[in-house]
């Protein structure tokens, strides 16, 4: 039976979550208030819409549409030129050894990612031409734990639901790919990500023959 991986993008592939926490931080600056890396991590896996939202909520901010809907740029700007010096050495460890091997294997891979800025990035670091699709904020509406951008990703890859592995750094990635009756592998603290199937610190704990072993199955 055929299988697809999917990979998300920010603290999977590369860490740009420290330019998203670095944009926001700015905005709550300029807004008057301290943004913590703590509260950083209810960003993870979150639209930017929603992530703006918990901002405010944070610093007790009240804004118009108008306001609302230019802080949203504001913060895609400030991350935009942050991420545009990215370059291969942003690609988390061994991550390249995956995607070399399921490519020389023949398997499917896509990228399932809130982000709306997913190819340009992947193709700073040079990955792009291993992804056979991307799906990101720009084709989907509804935002993790539900699993439309896993589920669309299958659809283009052309695999069975069932029959995908889905690799995630947050809580909410997670519970997309269970909701998706997917295979997930939780990359990061597995006290953090425990609802997944298999949880690494990181690629350098996957070894080709558990990649294998997940084709296999």
């Amino acid at each position: 039976m055929k299988k697809g991986f999917i990979f998300d993008l920010d603290g999977v592939i590369v860490d740009t979550a420290k330019y998203h926490y670095l944009a926001w931080q700015k905005l709550a600056h300029e807004l008057g208030f301290e943004f913590t890396k703590q509260q950083n991590e209810l960003f993870k896996g979150v639209s930017r819409k929603r992530c703006l939202e918990i901002l405010l909520d944070i610093g007790n901010v009240n804004a118009t549409q108008q306001q609302f809907d230019h802080w949203m740029i504001t913060k895609n700007e400030d991350y935009l030129e942050y991420i545009e010096k990215m370059d291969a050495s942003e690609i988390l460890p061994d991550v390249p050894k995956v995607l070399e091997y399921l490519k020389q294997n023949d398997i499917p891979i896509a990228l399932g990612s809130a982000s709306k800025n997913a190819q340009p990035i992947l193709e700073k670091v040079g990955l792009l031409p291993y992804f056979n699709t991307i799906v990101d904020g720009n084709n989907v509406t509804k935002a993790k734990p539900d699993p439309e951008v896993f589920l669309l990703a299958a659809k283009q890859l052309g695999v069975n639901a069932s029959n995908c592995v889905v690799f995630e750094d947050a809580v909410a990635g997670v519970q997309a790919a269970n909701a998706a009756k997917m295979v997930s592998i939780g990359i990061g603290d597995d006290n953090i990500l425990s609802e997944a199937k298999f949880n690494f610190a990181d690629f350098t704990e996957i070894s080709t023959s558990f990649i294998q072993q997940l084709i296999e199955k």
